[in-house]
């Protein structure tokens, strides 16, 4: 029986789109034919298949006010609509720079003049990839881009929570020679997810820790690799020799971006307390400058919330800090209008760590702000939490590396937020503690994560 399944807009609350996820048997067709032509896309070669991912950046620029339409529709939000599909374009061309080199093989000699080897590359035939809806095409793509140039297919799922952009950037990707072979996008929801698992045969998921775990679990009982990139309570640590405003732009932007549905949001902020009224006061002024895209999805620097869930979770977390002593200094309420909902950017302080805003992921824009007294009483304040995805230090440089190189977290923002991207070329990182499982999807690794790496040792023989 066909399932269909109904998809809310954020800005009006509506169901006004449907998708039909693929049975089970449509969908082992479609993943036997990415498999069946790997080998094809493999023999092209670096270069080949360089050519087709720089070809499938001018689809995507044909379709691009389609694809556009559709994430604005999904997200509710345009400039970071636009951002994403930019985003996607120069990501593509920076990892087919550099793919030659992460790709190379090497070889040697050992001690023994009679023994060498080489090293061979063997991509996994099909990668799955189940992606998230906070940036549905750049997510979906970060980590297929590298995949498909080491040589491997693909099957994506994206969120079902925005899924309009399938239909638009699919055309593109059936334009590109080659590469409409061994790529594939399909809707669906956790079912269709699990069945990505099943048919896969390596996979990267992008989401919450706790679909994370099952997705670890299903495929641990098919002894199958999976690439977690989960979630994140990163925190903000501004020291006393910091500038007051400079470290509240950090921080705004940080926590904001996305109307702060980001995995590596600033979502807990602790300030030393000779620069504590000073942070505070400014953060605030900034925040109270922000506006909301309600009336205009042009306008306004905050989207709604795009997941209708995640407003009962942000309106609980911010009725359990105000029950157990936090202050709103602004924000902290809910709003609908036309049917969507917006999180209005909020400043807490007298927070504790015991709050779930400090604990949990929250997932929108709220800057919980704490002081402290010491560095050692910043670090563990940092690492007292259960995920350790990335982390912000502002101050006197030497004193924020120092710091910082103590903070548990796979990126450490230094007088800056989220400055991966300009060295994610070569630059890596991975997740501490529940922010995720396996290699880094960043820097050459990037590529090599989608690689198994056979030895071939050779002893020469006298003739």
């Amino acid at each position: 029986m066909t399932r269909t399944l109904e998809i809310r807009n954020p800005r009006t609350g509506a169901n006004d789109y449907v998708i039909t996820p693929l049975d089970r048997q449509a969908l082992q067709h479609r993943c036997e034919a990415l498999r069946a032509a790997q080998p094809a896309w493999l023999a092209r070669g670096i270069e080949g298949r360089a050519k087709a991912m720089l070809d499938l950046c001018d689809a995507v620029d044909r379709h691009y006010d389609a694809i556009l339409a559709a994430l604005c529709a999904d997200t509710g939000r345009h400039e970071w609509s636009v951002n994403e599909i930019e985003g996607l374009k120069g990501i593509t061309r920076m990892r087919c720079a550099t793919a030659a080199e992460a790709l190379a093989e090497a070889s040697g000699q050992s001690s023994d003049p009679t023994l060498r080897f080489q090293q061979q590359h063997v991509p996994y035939e099909l990668v799955g990839i189940i992606s998230p809806w906070n940036y549905p095409l750049i997510l979906c793509m970060i980590d297929a881009i590298t995949a498909l140039l080491a040589g491997s297919a693909v099957a994506i799922k994206p969120s079902e929570v925005t899924p309009r952009f399938i239909k638009p950037f699919r055309q593109a990707i059936q334009e590109v020679d080659y590469l409409r072979d061994v790529l594939d996008v399909f809707e669906g929801d956790g079912e269709t997810g699990a069945m990505i698992v099943d048919l896969t045969d390596t996979l990267v998921f992008t989401g919450s820790v706790r679909t994370g775990r099952k997705v670890q679990e299903h495929a641990a009982r098919q002894f199958k690799t999976v690439f977690l990139e989960l979630g994140g309570s990163d925190p903000a640590v501004v020291l006393d020799s910091a500038e007051p405003d400079f470290a509240a732009e950090i921080i705004v932007r940080g926590s904001v971006e996305n109307s702060g549905q980001l995995c590596c949001a600033i979502e807990r902020v602790y300030v030393q307390r000779g620069v504590y009224d000073a942070v505070c006061k400014r953060v605030v002024a900034r925040v109270e400058a922000l506006t909301m895209n309600m009336d205009d999805i042009r306008q306004g620097e905050l989207g709604p919330i795009i997941f209708a869930r995640q407003a009962d979770i942000l309106r609980d977390q911010l009725a359990d800090a105000v029950a157990k002593g936090a202050k709103v200094l602004t924000g902290g309420k809910i709003r609908e209008h036309g049917g969507g909902l917006w999180c209005e950017p909020t400043v807490l302080v007298d927070v504790t760590q015991d709050m779930a805003i400090m604990r949990d992921e929250t997932f929108g824009p709220i800057i919980p702000i704490m002081a402290f007294d010491t560095e050692e009483e910043a670090v563990r304040l940092a690492n007292d939490t259960e995920f350790g995805l990335s982390a912000a230090v502002i101050g006197d440089e030497a004193k924020a590396i120092a710091l910082g190189s103590r903070i548990n977290a796979g990126g450490m923002w230094i007088n800056d937020f989220d400055t991966m991207g300009g060295v994610g070329a070569r630059a890596e990182k991975t997740a501490f503690g529940c922010s995720g499982l396996g290699g880094t999807r960043y820097g050459y690794g990037g590529f090599r994560r989608f690689l198994r790496k056979k030895a071939i040792v050779i002893r020469s023989v006298a003739a």
